[in-house]
């Protein structure tokens, strides 16, 4: 994908930029391969850090007022960079953009097109002021991106949602960040159900619910929208109905009127799946939707609970200033 990622990158039509490619303690030949590309290779180190300090040590030897981060598994077009260049220059306010999945992945396997058309669609219908960024295929500023310290090293050593908390710290910081429909990039990732269901669990939905509880917002954007919420409370109630009809049958009325509303709230989704790849792709899609939501609500309730009851501890065994007897002033 490496070798893939950087040939599109040198079909780009904008000039005046630079590409640093950094290894995060590789063990195959990605040095090798970006070399022969002729770009910058960093190595960073013969362990792995993760990719926020990847991409910060990336951002130290970059020389451009703009920087433009790209994973290794996604392919730009030949107007990619001149597009986000275009997106910033525009509008001197702007402190930062992303982008998002077109909706044709490389990978032709059931799971890798159904999880990338779930990301297009999400991005495509959210808000264009966002609340968050995306280093998939996002650029910001670098006086503020050091100005708000880069991506966050000692919390995020593995692949996680340090792009997220970044996003976050940029909108409490009062800059805004724009999410551009048309700056699309294709994916090149292969989604298996192990991967796709631990990556969701451990490095999203508990991550990001850690933030939430830390941050006290629950922001109405991407997969945090009301639609996805009601979508997973739903999914939540048929679950019960089906575990209390084992005991007592009439749950099971309630259960065609639960589906129903479960497909009227995603109903535009699913429209989409039929447009791009058919009725069966759609109808086998459903299921593994139904299964986001319960998993994703699931590790939500749980993450709430133990991040909760973690600060909580935290206030409870907080030194005590000890008791200091009043002293009369000295003359």
């Amino acid at each position: 994908m490496l070798a893939r990622c950087l040939s599109a990158l040198q079909k780009s039509l904008y000039d005046n930029w630079e590409c640093i490619v950094v290894d995060d303690g590789s063990t195959d030949n990605s040095l090798h391969i970006a070399h022969q590309y002729g770009v910058r290779a960093i190595s960073g180190s013969p362990t792995h850090g993760g990719p926020a300090r990847a991409r910060n040590l990336g951002a130290h030897m970059a020389h451009g007022d703009l920087l433009f981060f790209l994973d290794a598994d996604v392919a730009v077009t030949p107007g990619t960079i001149s597009h986000a260049v275009a997106t910033m220059t525009s509008d001197p306010h702007l402190a930062a953009c992303f982008g998002s999945y077109d909706d044709n992945p490389s990978e032709r396997n059931f799971l890798s097109q159904y999880r990338n058309l779930l990301h297009h669609y999400v991005h495509q219908t959210s808000n264009v002021d966002a609340t968050t960024f995306w280093s998939g295929c996002g650029m910001i500023r670098r006086e503020i991106f050091w100005e708000m310290g880069g991506f966050d090293t000692k919390t995020f050593t593995r692949p996680s949602i340090e792009d997220i908390d970044l996003g976050y710290r940029l909108r409490h910081a009062g800059y805004q960040i724009r999410l551009e429909k048309l700056l699309l990039v294709q994916h090149m990732k292969r989604w298996t159900a192990k991967n796709m269901i631990v990556t969701d669990i451990r490095d999203r939905a508990l991550p990001w619910t850690r933030l939430i509880v830390e941050d006290g917002m629950l922001p109405n954007d991407l997969n945090l929208q009301t639609a996805q919420r009601l979508s997973t409370a739903v999914t939540f109630c048929t679950i019960a109905v089906l575990a209390e009809s084992l005991f007592w049958w009439p749950p099971l009325l309630f259960l065609p009127l639960l589906l129903l509303v479960l497909l009227r709230l995603n109903q535009d989704f699913y429209a989409f799946l039929q447009e791009k790849c058919g009725w069966r792709f759609a109808l086998m899609a459903i299921p593994w939707h139904w299964l986001h939501f319960f998993y994703s609500g699931l590790s939500f309730i749980g993450g709430v609970l133990w991040y909760g009851v973690i600060r909580m501890v935290l206030q409870m065994v907080k030194p005590i200033r000890p008791y200091l007897p009043w002293q009369p002033p000295s003359s």
